[in-house]
């Protein structure tokens, strides 16, 4: 299926957006995003006060995951809504859910609770996360896409960073509760700038559009099931134990099922032409390859700066943010050079570089200077940034609007699924060094503990720095696989509607 012309409607719809009422919506979309990316990572620095006054250490682990899970799985129902009812009304539907699973979460008087109100959270934070991204492409032309899609990955970054800072704080100073308070007026000045300045035109169809329930809740059961076996298992129950196995199993039923229904439905959530699509399909399989090599930096680097270097805790999240300045500066600057040789041929330059300075950290010097590790990471982020910013605004460019909600949700949920895919590879990958080195001795976290707890010997820094190395081997393979993808899928000019 080719994609469609853009109609009068969405014409309408870009003017109606001119450039003096843009100021309003973006700063909502910025809001949202901000919203979304403080929640993935404020939560972590508080964990010692929110179990210390609910209790619940032993499943304190599904603060996170319930949360991650939530926020994937429902990208491919939100981006098809999108584009059948608007906009506008998922996102103010989102950001409602998003802001009662806040206060959920500060009201809550048990750590199964508080688990619960975080799925909550996460229903909704899959709405801001995938509209905010496609409200992008609607309200800009190809020509200045890069500079909203730059505000954009510069808000995530820096909130990304600040989260742990910012939960910390009011974790020591206030009360672990405030963490999910102050989501509320950002929230509502968010949701009050959507309200009153975003303006779609009416869709003719969205009163007899037929919503493919069976479909969302197919998809949403199978990607509960195969995300909490990936997430849970070496961490849980061992890979082999009868609880891994069993959802893996119903993963690939449900998948079976996700299969049948939506052959069979009028208007699928997760439509063939996704996959059919040389160009769409390409990009998602790269950015899932993306979202596979950063579990390397964002989950292993800390251990790594702390363990092997000797640092503190501010320095060693130096070293890691730092990818968070040159990122969003290349991706504003990316279009300066896709302009002129594509997008596809500036995104095989960004992770073709990107594989070459992850194949490097292996062999800094041991125990090797903070400055080593921050210089590769401030290199990394400027060679993703030239990697993922042109095949988003490049995807979103090949589809009209009735159809780029679902592109750009099929994108962030392959992404998503990536980091959970690498993060259970890797710290399997990990653990399994460290076995070796010392003799099945406990695995990186333990290890990472007792580090910190006083001297050890030497041989255990060798052995995470071991261990360290292995996982940027494995995030180099990924770079070269969506190096592979790229060349061999992606076609070399990507198939631009002429409207953008």
């Amino acid at each position: 299926m080719g994609s469609t012309r853009p109609t009068a409607a969405e014409d309408s719809a870009r003017q109606d957006t001119a450039p003096r009422r843009r100021g309003p919506v973006v700063a909502a979309l910025m809001l949202s995003m901000a919203l979304a990316a403080l929640d993935s990572t404020i939560v972590s620095t508080a964990v010692p006060q929110i179990v210390g006054d609910l209790g619940g250490f032993s499943v304190f682990s599904w603060l996170f995951s319930g949360y991650l899970l939530a926020v994937t799985v429902t990208l491919p129902v939100y981006g098809k809504l999108s584009d059948t009812f608007g906009r506008k009304p998922v996102l103010v539907a989102g950001a409602c859910v998003f802001l009662l699973g806040s206060l959920l979460c500060a009201l809550a008087w048990n750590m199964a609770a508080l688990i619960a109100f975080r799925i909550v959270q996460g229903l909704g934070g899959g709405a801001l996360q995938g509209t905010v991204q496609t409200l992008a492409a609607d309200l800009y032309p190809l020509e200045e896409r890069p500079k909203i899609q730059a505000k954009l990955s510069t808000v995530w970054a820096l909130s990304a960073v600040a989260g742990p800072a910012v939960g910390g704080v009011l974790a020591g100073y206030a009360d672990w509760r405030w963490i999910f308070l102050v989501n509320l007026p950002i929230g509502a000045l968010a949701l009050w700038l959507i309200v009153r300045h975003l303006h779609e035109p009416a869709r003719k169809n969205a009163a007899r559009a037929r919503v493919d329930w069976a479909g969302a809740l197919a998809v949403f059961a199978c990607g509960g099931v195969l995300l909490t076996a990936l997430v849970q298992g070496g961490v849980a129950w061992p890979w082999l134990s009868a609880p891994s196995l069993g959802l893996f199993a119903a993963g690939l039923v449900l998948a079976a099922v996700v299969v049948v229904v939506e052959r069979r439905a009028a208007e699928p959530i997760i439509p063939g032409w996704v996959w059919r699509r040389r160009t769409i399909a390409a990009v998602n399989l790269a950015l899932g390859a993306l979202g596979l090599l950063m579990v390397a930096p964002t989950v292993f680097l800390p251990t790594y700066a702390q363990s092997v270097l000797g640092l503190g805790p501010v320095a060693a999240g130096f070293v890691l943010c730092v990818w968070t300045l040159s990122w969003p500066i290349a991706a504003a600057h990316s279009q300066h050079l896709y302009r002129r040789i594509g997008f596809r041929d500036t995104a095989l330059l960004g992770i073709g570089t990107a594989a070459l300075i992850l194949f490097a950290f292996p062999f800094l010097p041991y125990p090797g200077e903070a400055w080593q590790p921050a210089l590769l990471m401030l290199l990394l982020g400027a060679a993703l940034g030239f990697f993922q910013l042109p095949l988003i605004v490049g995807v979103q460019s090949t589809v009209g609007w009735s159809e780029r909600g679902t592109t750009t949700a099929s994108v962030l949920f392959c992404r998503q699924t990536g980091q959970t895919v690498g993060a259970a590879v890797f710290g399997a990958v990990a653990n399994g060094v460290l076995a070796a080195r010392l003799g099945g001795a406990g695995d990186l976290d333990s290890l990472t503990r007792a580090l910190d707890a006083g001297p050890a010997p030497e041989s255990a820094r060798h052995a995470i720095a071991d261990a360290v190395h292995a996982v940027y081997l494995g995030a180099a393979s990924a770079a070269a696989l969506a190096f592979v993808v790229l060349l061999c899928v992606a076609p070399r000019r990507f198939p631009v509607l002429p409207a953008d």
